[in-house]
């Protein structure tokens, strides 16, 4: 048995997480680039502490994902501003533009030169400038991550840009901050988190590390994402998705994930829908899909002892079967009124262009069975 396991320097998890912050900021430099949404998170909270640190700071909005040209523009601002480190504070979309932005403020060339599938996917050869991940959703772990998801408006897709060298320095993950999302985002960014918890343990590169931690955390998202969707103030599921959130981030940095995030990737950057919703849309039908697959194969046992253990930690019952775990997420995306993906403006006529860009997606690798394009087209009209 061989594996290897990274992630931040430090992780400081907890409700009031953010007041120790203060110390932390004073030890990464002298003036932060504050990389955040374009508002509907107070940012008060996180200037207050930099002011106590003595800490300097500018600002860069993400109004939506982060884009090539947006990543370029808060490079800009950095290097005219003159900041030593950055902060990203927000959503995944703010998270992901911080840690791009972070990794070019100290490496030469420009972004496209490290860009997977449609740039020159150069690895890095400095370590990023230092950072600090703040998430306010529960949803993509990327404050733990090795990767960032940038958007091409030019070609219509998502890719990453990744290495060890952008993980950032320190994660401060603090349930408080998620009160204030919507019951909306709670169920987009709560399938997303629940759906890595499960495409971690069931990876074909999963080990025993990633699944101790992918274990607690579809657990955790299991038997808390609706509780939070339906009661934002609930202090202990918004507790539980926050670490189901942070350990997704955790166990996919090291096990990779699988056919939903191969097919999510692309469709996100084809259309305008919330990357959770996706996953959500998917989630049943590429268990089903994966289950049947496994039966078909004479090696698949581990394959769907995994599956049967994942039915069983989502439904609470000893003796689930994995058809049994597949009705359940299927009943919890239509609690969460997760729409199909005909709602995100998909039509049927673009199914096989979402599989020609799924089937060579790096997620789509660590999927337990390598799909054919029929059993794809099943993921996709089952999702519809």
């Amino acid at each position: 048995m061989q594996f290897e396991f990274v992630t931040s320097d430090r992780i400081i998890f907890g409700n009031g997480a953010l007041s120790k912050l203060i110390t932390a900021a004073q030890q990464m430099g002298q003036h932060a680039l504050i990389v955040c949404g374009s508002g509907s998170v107070a940012l008060d909270p996180l200037l207050y502490v930099l002011e106590h640190a003595g800490v300097e700071s500018d600002i860069f909005r993400i109004a939506k994902e982060p884009d090539i040209p947006t990543v370029e523009a808060g490079v800009r601002l950095g290097k005219s501003a003159g900041c030593d480190f950055v902060i990203g504070y927000g959503g995944g979309s703010s998270l992901d533009g911080a840690k791009a932005i972070a990794a070019m403020l100290n490496n030469p060339g420009g972004l496209m030169d490290y860009l997977e599938v449609i740039g020159g996917g150069k690895e890095i050869p400095n370590p990023s400038l230092p950072m600090i991940a703040i998430p306010t959703t529960a949803g993509t772990g990327t404050e733990v991550t090795r990767n960032a998801v940038i958007s091409s408006p030019e070609k219509h897709v998502k890719v990453s840009m990744r290495s060890v060298k952008m993980i950032p320095r320190l994660a401060v993950v603090d349930p408080e901050l998620t009160y204030s999302m919507p019951p909306s985002v709670t169920a987009s960014t709560g399938m997303d988190a629940l759906t890595q918890v499960i495409e971690a343990y069931v990876s074909l590169r999963a080990n025993p590390m990633t699944d101790a931690i992918a274990r607690e955390g579809i657990q955790r998202g299991g038997r808390s994402l609706l509780n939070a969707y339906q009661n934002g103030a609930n202090t202990q599921a918004r507790e539980d998705m926050a670490v189901a959130s942070l350990f997704g981030g955790l166990a996919l940095a090291n096990s990779g994930l699988g056919a939903v995030h191969g097919f999510a990737g692309p469709i996100g950057g084809m259309f305008d829908a919330p990357h959770g919703v996706i996953c959500a849309c998917l989630l049943p039908a590429v268990m089903k899909v994966n289950a049947i697959a496994l039966d078909e194969d004479e090696e698949g046992g581990e394959g769907k002892r995994r599956y049967r253990a994942v039915a069983q930690m989502l439904t609470g019952v000893q003796e689930a079967s994995i058809s049994e775990g597949v009705a359940w997420v299927a009943a919890l995306a239509k609690d969460l009124n997760i729409p199909g993906l005909h709602a995100m403006g998909i039509k049927k006529s673009d199914f096989p262009a979402i599989i020609e860009k799924a089937k060579v997606s790096s997620s789509m690798k660590s999927n337990l069975v390598r799909l054919t394009d029929g059993q794809l087209l099943i993921i996709l009209e089952e999702s519809f």
